[in-house]
């Protein structure tokens, strides 16, 4: 006879509680281990890297990250640190992370050489990046990013390549003056208020449409241009909800943040697919017609790159990426250059006079190699803008291995020794303060927060110190190193020559007085607005110069 042990049957409630206890385990054994590691990174990042002296924390879980972010000129506050604690120090960040600011240069010449391999985006900026124009140029790092700007799409800004597109410039500048002739016609003293950010974007916008992609899209002819739409609306959101900005500084330290649906989160997935379609449309077209194969046009290089035989072939993903990254910067940085000239021209006429009549003097209009040497004051104009007003305020970067960067003149460290180099650990933050340096009195002297164009005209004008940032013309406006702004020379040509045209024909004021406050709104880069104006409004008084 067979005995059979009888299994109590367990009630499902104590299943599953066990089953509850085990995944609870399970949660905590992570917990602890995830804990266990960043206690480890955080006592290796202690023990190698040299410990700075900086400002006190304001806010337990944002540091001074809230107090930057809040502050209407964070680069004085950056100024005023490296004042007090040298010119390299630390800042307090987001729960617990800690930030070292390189305000020397040869520290930022060391760091701008290794940028790309030892330096890198963080997590932070690439998900920002992606989120908005895909993973293309400004995403890209290391092997990846000389492959594609080094070699993929240099030819496409030198100069042979630009001395042909300076044509396009003035089209879009003489076109800009057509509008303002008629509008001034019709006033009756002479004289029209315009706005000019609009019409420097719509400039920016069909420059960069015809010169790059072989497209016009019309909108200084009036036409409607669905990516102007969005990006016009960025200008115009309100200011940042108090929940807004807690997500926007925690996304720092969690970069999955921006991910969670709000205005602009929605606004920025709104512009990428615009420029998408935009971007795709123009790609087939361009295969269709076959365009620009020949040349070394940007369509042409981004065409030859997808072909399967190509050096350095790149996806249709990839190709579709650098077409945004590059509608994005030629939409964006050169539009907020010329309108901060003609802000600055309108609160200084006796150098607009100064500039107009080099200008006048010279005579027609100049050619590409003319732009670069010929028009001394012009030049001086245009740099001291990008010195004042970089489109680009300041950007942050990881260190992925250990370093030593020396420094141009010793600091005192947090124990209180002196020390002529700094030793960083592997996942240092650093950030680069591009707009303290460019104003920084240290570097460029008692003047350094005026407008002084004449800065750049006598060999003495360019304080010591300023000349020791590597930059272009001293400056970190365009960065320097591996990540230099592949468009700078484009760039440059462009503002000159659009500038030169506007000058020439026309007399600016601000319209309220040349007290008129200038504050800073708030779009996918910082842009000028007139104090009480709504969206990104500059409203100058404007005359024919007879």
């Amino acid at each position: 006879m067979k005995t059979s042990v009888a299994i109590p049957d367990f009630p499902s409630s104590l299943w599953s509680t066990v089953r509850s206890v085990g995944a609870f385990n399970v949660a905590c054994s992570f917990a602890a281990l995830w804990a266990f590691v960043k206690v480890i990174r955080v006592l290796r990042w202690r023990f190698r890297t040299t410990q700075l002296r900086g400002p006190p924390r304001t806010s337990f879980i944002y540091g001074v990250s809230n107090d930057l972010v809040s502050s209407k000129d964070s680069a004085t506050m950056y100024e005023h640190w490296a004042q007090e604690y040298g010119v390299v120090y630390m800042i307090p960040s987001v729960l617990g992370q800690t930030r070292i600011v390189l305000s020397d240069p040869r520290a930022i010449a060391h760091f701008y050489a290794r940028e790309s391999w030892t330096y890198v985006q963080t997590p932070l900026s690439l998900t920002l990046i992606e989120n908005l124009v895909g993973r293309g140029v400004l995403w890209s790092q290391g092997e990846s990013h000389r492959r594609w700007q080094r070699k993929a799409l240099t030819p496409a800004f030198s100069n042979a390549a630009i001395r042909k597109l300076t044509s396009v410039f003035y089209d879009s500048a003489y076109k800009v003056k057509s509008a303002w002739d008629a509008d001034l016609q019709s006033s009756k003293d002479g004289n029209a208020v315009i706005e000019v950010q609009n019409w420097m974007n719509h400039i920016s916008l069909d420059t960069i449409g015809i010169a790059g992609f072989s497209h016009d899209f019309g909108s200084l002819d009036g036409k409607h241009a669905s990516v102007t739409e969005v990006f016009d609306t960025f200008g115009s959101m309100p200011e940042v909800s108090a929940i807004n900005k807690v997500l926007f500084l925690l996304a720092s330290a969690f970069p999955i943040v921006t991910k969670i649906p709000n205005s602009r989160v929605k606004l920025t997935k709104k512009l990428n697919a615009t420029m998408g379609e935009i971007s795709n449309d123009l790609l087939i077209r361009s295969r269709r017609e076959k365009q620009a194969e020949e040349e070394k046009s940007i369509i042409g290089l981004l065409i030859k790159a997808e072909n399967q035989d190509a050096e350095l072939r790149m996806s249709e993903d990839e190709v579709l990426a650098q077409m945004k990254v590059l509608l994005l910067a030629g939409y964006e940085t050169t539009s907020i250059s010329l309108t901060w000239a003609l802000i600055e021209l309108s609160r200084r006429p006796d150098v607009q006079t100064r500039l107009r009549e080099e200008l006048l003097a010279f005579g027609a209009d100049p050619t590409y190699d003319q732009l670069k040497t010929n028009l001394p004051y012009l030049d001086a104009v245009v740099h001291e803008i990008l010195r004042l007003h970089p489109p680009v305020t300041e950007f942050s970067r990881v260190a992925c291995v250990d370093d030593v960067i020396p420094l141009s003149e010793p600091v005192c460290t947090g124990s209180g020794k002196m020390t002529d180099s700094i030793s960083i650990a592997k996942g240092s933050l650093f950030v680069i303060p591009i707009e303290a340096i460019n104003l920084s009195l240290a570097i460029w002297g008692p003047h350094a927060k005026e407008f002084k164009p004449d800065r750049w005209l006598t060999e003495d004008g360019i304080s010591g110190k300023a000349k020791e940032v590597q930059g272009h013309r001293h400056l970190l406006t365009f960065v320097d190193g591996p990540r230099t702004c592949l468009g700078k020379d484009f760039a440059l040509a462009e503002f000159k020559a659009v500038l030169s045209v506007l000058v020439k024909n026309f007399v600016y004021e601000m319209r309220d007085g040349p007290d008129t406050q200038v504050e800073i709104a708030r779009g996918i880069l910082p842009r000028p607005r007139v104090v009480g104006e709504d969206s990104i409004g500059v409203p100058l008084r404007v005359r024919r110069y007879e």
